[in-house]
């Protein structure tokens, strides 16, 4: 909706094919940072989160072993209004239908119409069953990760490590007002945000190929036995009732290159996941406990992180550099006062570990994309050579 409005302006027509109209019930792009908000403030659609009791966001809080620091977004100079919003993903899409378009066509693409590899149109079927055929100069394929024509452009082996599973806390008040809450638990980290006035959204990873399954009950159990007892007490009552997007914004401003912001948050969200996620390797355990203690540091330790998971800084090499400098403090508390030789063969594990985290994501996202992207031509898919 929002890359309809931006070709809109730019003089042209667009027609837009809406499988469902219906309002969505997500758990993706629900916590906006306060730099995709001033994307939306680019976009002219910062009203899209008025109406439908948007939170605001001022940081996070980070919680481990009955300790907890508190890490706010650095907005020194900024309107006041400016700060992170989290609300329902379903209402905010809703609103953002409206302000796109009066009457989407509601209908289901089935096919994609190519010609010697260059997109040409679609082909779709109507609510009523009718087989509807459309071209154009340009055609661009958003639907989601359940895609049904990914697999005619790109065939991608999918790795699906953990899984999320959500629940909504009625009544729960946080004790950070106006925080995202990420509780560093084991096996894996637990995320509370609000989503409205009353209610706050809890977001528990859970690792393996396959989740616990909710008819027998061994969801539930997972959740009372393994989550609870390391959650805060306000969490352990909520689980007892048992109530079962900065990168979007950048690419509609006119597509403009998606490195090295995208390549940023991915690899920063990618980094944090695995140094957060329980491991039984001594050196990725003084990982997780260095990063939790780095912003404790204050001054620039604790405003460069934090701008980062705000979105305000999406520069690479401010991530590595900050990266770095974490596994290098985890190192110098080992060392000091007194170092050894057990405790040196320690550190040098934390940087290689660090190293084996960081790099293979800067990889997959593009070293050419993300630190030179002035030099990377436009991607565009080549036609069949025969």
């Amino acid at each position: 909706m929002i890359l309809r409005l931006m070709i809109i302006e730019d003089g042209r027509r667009v027609l837009v094919i809406e499988r469902d109209l219906s309002l969505q019930d997500r758990i993706v792009g629900e916590l906006l940072p306060p730099g995709g908000y001033l994307k939306l403030i680019e976009l002219d659609l910062e009203d899209c989160v008025n109406g439908i009791d948007a939170q605001r966001v001022l940081g996070y809080a980070l919680f481990k072993d009955g300790k907890s620091t508190r890490l706010s977004y650095h907005l020194k100079g900024l309107h006041p209004d400016i700060t992170g919003r989290s609300f329902h993903n379903g209402h905010f899409i809703q609103q953002m239908r409206e302000k796109a378009a009066t009457f989407p066509k509601q209908a289901t693409v089935t096919s994609l119409i190519e010609k010697r590899g260059t997109g040409k149109g679609v082909q779709y079927k109507t609510a009523s069953g009718q087989e509807m055929t459309t071209h154009a100069p340009l055609t661009i394929v958003c639907d989601g990760c359940f895609s049904n024509l990914r697999r005619s452009l790109y065939k991608p082996k999918v790795d699906i490590p953990p899984f999320f599973v959500a629940l909504i806390l009625k009544n729960c008040q946080l004790p950070y007002a106006n925080h995202g809450h990420v509780i560093l638990a084991n096996p894996s980290p637990i995320l509370l945000y609000p989503i409205s006035s009353t209610e706050v959204r809890c977001l528990v990873d859970i690792p393996g190929q396959k989740v616990p399954s909710i008819s027998n009950g061994d969801l539930a159990s997972y959740l009372r036995t393994i989550v609870a007892p390391q959650c805060l007490n306000f969490v352990i009552m909520a689980l007892g009732l048992l109530h079962m997007m900065i990168i979007l914004f950048e690419d509609q401003l006119l597509l403009i290159p998606l490195q090295p912001v995208a390549s940023t948050i991915n690899t920063l969200a990618g980094a944090l996941y695995k140094v957060f996620s329980a491991s039984p390797d001594r050196a990725r355990i003084e990982l997780c406990q260095t990063c939790f203690e780095y912003p404790s540091l204050g001054g620039i330790f604790s405003n460069g992180p934090i701008s980062l998971l705000s979105c305000l800084n999406p520069r690479p090499m401010s991530l590595e550099l900050h990266f770095f400098a974490v596994a290098i403090y985890g190192v110098c508390s080992m060392l000091l006062p007194f170092p050894s030789p057990n405790r040196a063969w320690l550190g040098g594990r934390l940087i290689s570990d660090a190293s084996s985290i960081i790099f293979p994501i800067i990889k997959a996202e593009g070293v050419r994309q993300m630190f030179f992207p002035v030099t990377v031509p436009a991607y565009y898919r080549a036609p069949p050579t025969n």
